[in-house]
Formats: structure tokens, sequence, C-alpha cells
């Protein structure tokens, strides 16, 4: 059942309400930002230029396993700053998107604390544990932009060149721009399954229209595939496996989705024909 304080509420009340939601996540997020930012030497000399050395752990366990699989980043590469205050500014961003996404299971808490008043306890029930599930596969989405994405993103373009009379030098802001890129949509295109949980559970997508679109999926999960990765199978494979398990996930998710829908319309039907019998014979 929904909360009778909640059916009280004036519009006014819900915008007040969520106002408060909306500043308790900024200030999570601000928490964490000033955190990672006088974490300063450890946050950019280990985690940020990490992937522009050599001895980064996923060239270091490729080049392990075999000669063949070894690669890296250019050893020419050198990092330099246009502005005066570049640096500064590179600070405050990277802090700012590195305490977003530690902040990101208390943002979906807040979100679930302003949504959960509003659902009946049936559909509580539904959702039940999806803060864990949805920063779980957030986290696991960074990671993979992190350790698998970004090293081969980052020797094939810094690998790559046209001509041998350019210089391998990069921008600080253009290296903090891509790194971003490679690394924070990864975190939300892992959350395709609770998407696809959601929209079949309103009746938007089901399991064959996922997959009628199977093919064309695989093909653009290609696609970009090789166009991040050295021109090699070994890493277009190892980078476009885990996004066709996802699809393909998801397309698992629809299909246990919608018997479900069925079965609760069934059950409500048979409740509906069962009142009107009672009111029959009371009548």
């Amino acid at each position: 059942m929904k909360d009778k304080s909640d059916n009280e509420m004036s519009f006014l009340d819900h915008l007040e309400e969520l106002r408060w939601h909306i500043v308790r996540a900024l200030a999570a997020i601000i928490v964490s930002a000033i955190i990672v930012f006088l974490c300063k030497d450890f946050v950019w000399n280990t985690i940020i230029l990490g992937p522009s050395k050599k001895t980064f752990w996923t060239y270091r366990i490729f080049c392990q396993i075999s000669d063949s699989l070894c690669f890296g980043p250019n050893e020419h590469l050198r990092l330099f700053t246009r502005d005066f205050g570049e640096q500064f500014m590179m600070h405050m961003t990277s802090s700012f998107w590195i305490g977003l996404i530690i902040a990101f299971p208390y943002i979906l808490w807040e979100v679930w604390r302003f949504v959960k008043p509003g659902l009946y306890d049936k559909e509580q029930n539904a959702i039940k544990g999806v803060v864990v599930i949805c920063s779980g596969l957030f986290f696991l989405g960074v990671l993979f932009g992190y350790y698998v994405v970004t090293p081969f993103g980052m020797s094939f373009l810094t690998n790559y060149t046209i001509s041998d009379e350019i210089d391998i030098s990069v921008s600080l802001e253009s290296y903090v721009d891509y790194l971003t890129m490679f690394v924070l949509p990864l975190g939300l295109v892992f959350e395709l399954p609770v998407v696809v949980y959601f929209l079949a559970k309103v009746g938007i997508v089901n399991a064959p229209m996922l997959k009628t679109f199977r093919k064309h999926a695989i093909v653009a999960i290609v696609v970009i595939a090789a166009v991040i990765t050295p021109p090699d199978v070994a890493s277009q494979i190892l980078v476009s496996l885990p996004l066709i398990l996802l699809y393909e996930s998801s397309i698992f998710i629809a299909g246990r989705t919608n018997p479900i829908m069925k079965e609760d319309e069934s059950k409500d039907d048979d409740d509906t024909d069962d009142d009107d019998k009672t009111n029959d014979q009371a009548d």
C-alpha cells in the first residue's frame, strides 16, 4: 500500500522533498570530490596517469601471457599544458568526475528514497535491491572501461601516426577528456539490463524485439570495438564479448519479465472475476 501521508502531500511539498534529495546527492559528490582533490599524488600518478605508462597493470598482464599480445602506449608520449591554469582546472575536473563515481551508490539511494513512497508494496518488492544491483553494474562498467577499454584505446591512439615528422604530444585537457570518455560512459552502458527490465515491465520492449535487433546491436558493438582497440582480432574480441553478453543478458531479462507481467495480469483478472461473482451472489 502507498503511504497515506504521501497522498496528502501537495505538489509544492513534493518539490521541496525532491530539492532536499538533490541537495544531499550534490553534497555527497562535493565531499567525495574534495577527498579526491586532497589525494592529488595518488589519484594522478597512480590512477589518472596509470594507463599512459608501460607499467600499467593491463599492459603487464598481456605481455606476461604472450609476446604477441604485448602492447602499450607510445613510449614517446608526452603531456603538456597550453593554458596558464590548465593543471588546476584538470585537477578540479578530474576530482569532480571521480567524486561522482564514488558517490554514485548514494545518489541512487536518494533517488530510491524519493520514489519508494509512491510505489505499492508489490512494486517495491519487485525492484528490491535495485540500488545494490545498479551500483554493482556501474562499478563493473567503470572498471571494464578503465582496465580494458582505456589501455586499448590509449595504445591505438598514441601509436597511430600519419607522419614520422609529427611529435606524439598530447594536451593534458585532451588526455583527461578521453580518459573520461573511455571510463564513465561504460558505467552507464552496463546499466542496460536494469533499463531493459523496467522497459519490459511497462511493456515498451520485449525479448522478441531485442532478438530482432540482435544482429544490428552486434554489428554496432564490433564497430565500436574495432575503433577503440588495436587492429588485431584478439583485442576486438576481448572488448566486444562483454558488451555482447550484456545485450544477451538483457534479452534474457526481458523474456523473464514479460511472463511475470502476464501472470500478474491473469491473477488480477481472476481476482476481478471472483469479486464479480461475489457481488452477483450478494445481489
